[in-house]
């Protein structure tokens, strides 16, 4: 058996994703039946202070950890957490380690988010495992919180699960303890009880916003504006629109999926280019024109105006854009 592995998420992992990514990694280190775990979380570039040899302050006892196994003779499992972190130098530390590591002392599992950097994922094909965590959308959890509800021994009528999935997203981690909360005040588990204990609202991507937007569907749109709004900033949202927008422009205009991707920069079956390209034909020129002034005029008023205005202004753009990507002017 390897004792090489990779566990590689989405980029950008949500919570439930982490989550997964960290129990798949522990349960590689659970079968090779390691005596412990040296756990290493790698900081973000510029995070950390720089150490005397290749590797930051912190990340120097992976050499160590990586050469020495268990002082009792047993093995020892190294868990290196965000590696798509790692600074060439670093990497290029972890990978020749890695390939001198004793398999019977030493195991090593890397979780990273999108890819490893290039000398690790080499070492990783040629001598290792590596398993893929695919990005958790909401009909995945909605999964996930049947089978969590059952194993609790939980009976969720259909308003009480529609709302914990609103409020709690993909967060399978948090949903987990709302679960557990839920368990321990025993019966039928109604909406009005969720709705009365849990108020947060879900660190969701913006893509979920615009789908919502590019849909029509007014109503989903304005509640998901409203959980992106606990967690983020207006500017950030119209950046995203305006990237979007600027894809449904180039797509109404293209000749063709392949123009379209070369314009954007990408391949043809990136799905982003497909989305795009499928919806080419959702809004006219008028509509996207009055989306462009609408957008400069949101981005105008959120940075001079006082913050007060910004949601009405936001839920504003939010209904309109409804309407004209669904060619409704």
């Amino acid at each position: 058996m390897t004792a090489i592995h990779a566990v590689i998420g989405p980029r950008d992992a949500g919570p439930g994703e982490r989550q997964q990514m960290l129990e798949m990694a522990r349960a590689l280190l659970g079968r090779a039946a390691v005596d412990g775990i040296d756990r290493f979380d790698v900081p973000g570039r510029g995070a950390a202070e720089e150490g005397d040899g290749d590797l930051r302050l912190g990340l120097d006892r992976l050499v160590p950890a990586l050469q020495s196994g268990s002082l009792f003779g047993g093995s020892r499992g190294v868990l290196l957490v965000d590696a798509h972190n790692l600074q060439a130098t670093e990497s290029a530390v972890v990978a020749e380690l890695a390939e001198h590591l004793d398999p019977a002392a030493i195991t090593l599992v890397m979780v990273a988010e999108g890819t490893l950097p290039a000398v690790l994922a080499r070492l990783v094909k040629a001598r290792g495992e590596s398993l893929t965590v695919r990005k958790m959308r909401e009909k995945d959890a909605v999964g996930w919180l049947r089978e969590a509800a059952r194993d609790r021994r939980i009976r969720l009528d259909p308003e009480a699960a529609t709302l914990l999935i609103q409020r709690f997203g993909t967060d399978t981690a948090a949903m987990g303890q709302a679960l557990d909360q839920l368990a321990a005040a025993g019966g039928p588990v109604t909406g009005a009880e969720v709705a009365a204990r849990f108020r947060n609202r879900p660190d969701e991507p913006m893509w979920l916003y615009a789908d919502a937007v590019g849909a029509g569907d007014t109503g989903q749109a304005l509640r998901r504006l409203a959980d992106f709004l606990t967690h983020g900033h207006p500017l950030q949202l119209i950046a995203f629109l305006e990237s979007d927008l600027e894809r449904r422009a180039l797509a109404a205009a293209a000749g063709s999926i392949q123009e379209l991707a070369e314009w954007l920069g990408a391949s043809a079956d990136h799905y982003p280019v497909q989305k795009a390209w499928n919806g080419r034909n959702a809004a006219g020129d008028d509509e996207l024109r009055r989306a462009l002034q609408a957008l400069a005029r949101a981005d105008l008023t959120i940075k001079t105006r006082p913050e007060e205005t910004h949601r009405v202004t936001l839920e504003r753009l939010t209904v309109a854009l409804c309407r004209w990507y669904r060619g409704r002017g």
